[in-house]
């Protein structure tokens, strides 16, 4: 009896050895089961992808900017506008702008589209476009009639890649691409250019 005992207590004493070993290896079991079956906090967020589809809408709206002294620059209405997170783009339907650039020059345009980038340096407009610098003390009014035309508006200038008809004081311009100068009055026409000049 004397021996089982002591076999007994032998065998409990090598246990007690093995004892820590086996509770950090249950521990680390554990542990290895949960972090598999709970998502990590530690992950970095994920950016949803930009959509493809408009983030908010407006409906026969106007916007105006307005210079340091409060007075009015620029005035953007449409029928339609809609706005793109992907490309930070504003589409704007039946658009219509009124303008007045640093030297006092008086811009109106209107197109049925137009594309503002949300950096708001230009405005592509596309669909029967037509510009009108006003006339004032130091140049004639200038008509500008096509289908693009981009307006630069930091550098205040007009530029068109496609085909565009000018009128200027009765005389007629027609070219494949242009560039005009808001600030001065000056245009470069580019490709074929035909004109036609009042007697």
């Amino acid at each position: 009896m004397k021996s089982l005992w002591q076999n007994l207590r032998a065998g409990l004493d090598r246990l007690a050895l093995y004892l820590p070993l086996l509770v950090m290896g249950l521990l680390a079991l554990g542990s290895w089961s949960l972090v598999r079956s709970v998502p990590s906090l530690m992950a970095p967020p994920t950016q949803a992808a930009p959509r493809s589809e408009p983030d908010y809408m407006l409906g026969r709206f106007a916007a105006q900017v307005f210079d340091a002294q409060g007075l009015p620059v620029r005035q953007l209405s449409g029928e339609r506008a809609r706005h793109y997170p992907m490309g930070d783009e504003l589409h704007v339907e039946q658009v219509r702008i009124d303008a007045r650039s640093a030297s006092g020059a008086q811009v109106q345009a209107q197109a049925l589209h137009a594309v503002a980038p949300g950096h708001g340096e230009r405005l592509d407009l596309t669909g029967q476009v037509q510009v009108v610098r006003l006339a004032d003390t130091r140049a004639a009014q200038v008509d500008f009639r096509g289908e693009q035309l981009q307006v630069l508006l930091d550098e205040e200038r007009l530029v068109s890649s496609q085909p565009v008809q000018i009128e200027r004081e009765g005389d007629h311009y027609a070219a494949e691409r242009m560039e005009f100068d808001v600030r001065n009055g000056l245009y470069d026409l580019q490709g074929r250019v035909r004109v036609t000049l009042r007697p």
